[in-house]
């Protein structure tokens, strides 16, 4: 049988099928990348394998994904394999449980995802935007659509709010403007959700939960307040799932994240800057330009100018260190 994997959480997997949710754990082999021989000398394919390396992933299953499993009665069944999977939303972590010390492993979020949608609060707490840069190359990176999200306008500076936004809009971002308390821009929100898979993000606080059970009736998922002594959120969600949306699609509601590393793989990271991308060609270090310090930085030069906002540009320079 085959399912849609909608939340997991101490080992356990609820892979949905229709109607109904089947408790799920893995197999073992899944845990291990297993390699094999092309052919015996004779011509033959030899299926004995001949190396077994630990997978590159903190888990070989991730919410979103679409995987085979056997059912084992009484609502339960063991997930044989992933299928192929479309976009993928990831971070990379250190994961203490490798033998090597300090070893970069890749954490997946959420498989085969259609948008990705940062959720930030215009005030309690304060916005981090160089976190939401953060959020944007990675998604970017990953060829998925982003949808910025504002919580708490009832609470906000509306003039200094929209100063912000307007960047990220002229850039060529879509923004959703809301508040869970007041219902504003929430019925328009629900539309740019419907019929997609969607990953929120954003640190504890923001008003994911609040704003996920204002869009979904009937949830129930528990809210917790900004902390008065520190200013900070505290985590309300503590495990990765997936809701349905009575008009299609889901939402897929994760811990509060302070940090998002990025996964680096060497490549220049102002290509995922929708703004910064048509300049690349025109540094007069080319490729090897780093946009910090050399002459003749067409980035450089733009933010000079006025043409590419400065406070974007810090945030090329943050992820660069």
């Amino acid at each position: 049988m085959t399912g849609t994997v909608y939340r997991k959480d101490r080992g356990l997997y609820h892979v949905r099928v229709g109607s109904e949710m089947v408790r799920c754990s893995i197999s073992n082999r899944l845990r291990k990348q297993l390699f094999y021989p092309v052919s015996d000398p004779a011509g033959g394919t030899l299926r004995r394998v001949q190396k077994v390396k630990d997978i590159d992933f903190v888990d070989p299953i991730a919410i979103g994904d679409l995987v085979a499993f056997v059912p084992a009665g009484d609502g339960a069944g063991m997930i044989k394999d992933v299928l192929p999977r479309g976009r993928v939303l990831g971070r990379r972590i250190t994961d203490p449980k490798r033998r090597v010390q300090n070893r970069q492993v890749e954490q997946v979020i959420a498989a085969n995802v259609d948008q990705v949608v940062p959720v930030f609060a215009a005030a309690n707490p304060k916005p981090r935007w160089h976190l939401l840069d953060r959020y944007l190359v990675t998604a970017e990176r990953a060829g998925i659509p982003v949808l910025v999200c504002v919580t708490k306008l009832d609470i906000a500076d509306r003039e200094r709010t929209e100063a912000d936004l307007e960047l990220y809009e002229r850039v060529g971002y879509r923004v959703s403007r809301t508040s869970a308390v007041t219902g504003e821009g929430v019925d328009s929100f629900r539309e740019d959700l419907t019929g997609k898979t969607s990953v929120f993000l954003g640190k504890s606080g923001v008003g994911k939960t609040s704003l996920l059970n204002r869009l979904q009736p009937g949830l129930g998922l528990l809210v917790k307040e900004v902390s008065g002594s520190t200013g900070k959120g505290r985590h309300a969600t503590t495990h990765l799932e997936m809701f349905p949306l009575d008009g299609g699609g889901g939402v897929v509601d994760t811990p509060g994240m302070k940090v998002f590393p990025l996964l680096d793989e060497g490549e220049d990271l102002a290509s995922y800057f929708p703004e910064m991308r048509p300049r690349l060609g025109d540094c007069r270090f080319g490729a090897d330009c780093s946009h910090s310090h050399e002459p003749g930085c067409a980035i450089k030069d733009a933010v000079e100018s006025g043409e590419i906002d400065r406070r974007r540009y810090e945030s090329l320079l943050k992820m660069r260190c």
